[in-house]
């Protein structure tokens, strides 16, 4: 199978049976997510749409600024993008809450600090403060990662409802990104009892070989919503030991941000 048809989104399979809203959502998924700029004819062949519909699609959404149609005959993600991201990040109350957290975790140990609410099957990092060291990290905010090989997406994991635990647990697929990455529920969940029992998650080069963290969750009272918050370095700054040692300041940073929101937003839904 190609790396296009790898980054098909799962939405796409219920194009079907959604509206206009839904073909658009899905469809700037898709584009967003390729690891490289698709053409129409594979927009076409991965979602089935009919060739007309797709191509008003695609037009819409470029004339809005969301899509960005090259002279190669290419579609990317469009600048108004950026524009709605900014926006969004500028104004979201619980990265305003966080913020202080982080930069007093980062200050505490000189590494790179991250910010993830879980969404989906997906960690999307709303805020990060980057390491003093001289090798530092390319993680990215806005991005999207897997729950199940990242130490927020686990920490996160450890805490959300049964109910919601197992409908997200249904819809993984386990991508092999290094040897140490989880090769199934049964795996994720026996290493979700041990996050629950510590009250903290470990990343040993589970999503990318080098690169290691210690994470804490962050959630609401009915466990419905979940974030996290991590120290991330490279595994070489990053032994077993330094990450335990580190684990009792994520901790701290992780309750001081629960505290700060119902003080900051009000009482937890």
């Amino acid at each position: 199978m190609s790396s296009k048809e790898d980054e098909k989104a799962p939405e796409i399979d219920k194009l079907a049976d959604t509206g206009t809203l839904g073909k658009a959502i899905a469809l700037l998924d898709l584009v967003t997510r390729a690891p490289e700029p698709l053409r129409f004819t594979d927009i076409l062949k991965l979602t089935g749409l009919p060739r007309g519909s797709l191509h008003r699609q695609l037009r819409h959404l470029v004339l809005e600024g969301l899509l960005d149609d090259s002279p190669d005959g290419t579609y990317g993600p469009g600048l108004r993008l950026l524009e709605f991201a900014s926006r969004a990040w500028a104004k979201s109350s619980f990265r305003e809450v966080a913020a202080p957290h982080l930069l007093r975790l980062h200050q505490q140990t000189g590494e790179t600090v991250h910010l993830g609410v879980l969404r989906g099957h997906e960690i999307i990092y709303l805020d990060k403060v980057e390491g003093r060291q001289a090798l530092r990290l390319h993680s990215q905010i806005g991005k999207a990662s897997p729950v199940y090989c990242t130490g927020i997406g686990k920490a996160a994991l450890s805490v959300v409802s049964d109910e919601l635990r197992a409908e997200i647990l249904s819809a993984l697929c386990f991508e092999p990104f290094t040897p140490g990455t989880h090769k199934d529920v049964a795996a994720l969940l026996e290493d979700l009892q041990k996050i629950k029992s510590a009250g903290f998650a470990f990343d040993m080069e589970e999503h990318e070989i080098g690169i290691r963290c210690v994470a804490a969750p962050i959630s609401s009272n009915d466990a419905a919503f979940a974030s996290g918050i991590s120290i991330t370095a490279p595994a070489f700054r990053a032994s077993p030991e330094q990450l335990k040692a580190w684990a009792p300041l994520v901790l701290e940073a992780a309750h001081a941000i629960q505290l700060d929101i119902p003080r900051r937003l009000g009482p937890a839904k």
